[in-house]
């Protein structure tokens, strides 16, 4: 079903699509957190994201292309959801909003230390990050380096400062 846009100007297009209050919670959810599942995703929502919001919003964002949803071979009644070429070409855009967030938004340092160390990692870090989401979410080949474990080591290494 075609989805009515008010101009086709490329910001407004992208606001249309990503620019509601929970589109791009779920997406970082599903792209740093590695949350698939629908009980993942409500379950480690640190924003604390409603049941009836998370459907809505998993559904639009398959509507958009933005992920696809796949029977788990491992249980009849879960669904793993997996980002598209669509939403990976999106971390260069979150690397830049989470930076822009750390610098100037009164942002947990815990929190900020991912964006943080992407920002600092640069485009070849992001393109890595991007290899490694292929990787997971459309079967390419494994890249040799692992962003989503050197991320995780930031935002630990974070959690330990006083």
């Amino acid at each position: 079903m075609p989805v009515d846009r008010r101009s086709g100007c490329p910001i407004n297009l992208s606001v249309e699509v990503l620019g509601d209050r929970w589109s791009l919670v779920v997406l970082r959810d599903i792209m740093f957190g590695n949350f698939r599942t629908y009980g993942e995703l409500h379950g480690n929502s640190l924003e604390g994201i409603a049941t009836n919001i998370l459907a809505s919003r998993l559904k639009r964002l398959m509507e958009e292309g933005l992920v696809t949803a796949a029977a788990d071979p491992n249980h009849k009644q879960r669904t793993i959801y997996n980002l598209t070429e669509m939403a990976i070409a999106l971390v260069p855009v979150m690397v830049q909003l989470g930076a822009w967030g750390a610098q100037f938004l009164p942002a947990s340092p815990q929190l900020s230390a991912r964006a943080i160390a992407l920002a600092q990692g640069g485009p070849q870090m992001a393109d890595d990050f991007m290899a490694e989401l292929r990787h997971l979410h459309l079967g390419a080949p494994k890249p040799g380096r692992s962003v989503l474990a050197e991320l995780e080591a930031a935002y630990q290494a974070a959690a330990q400062k006083p």
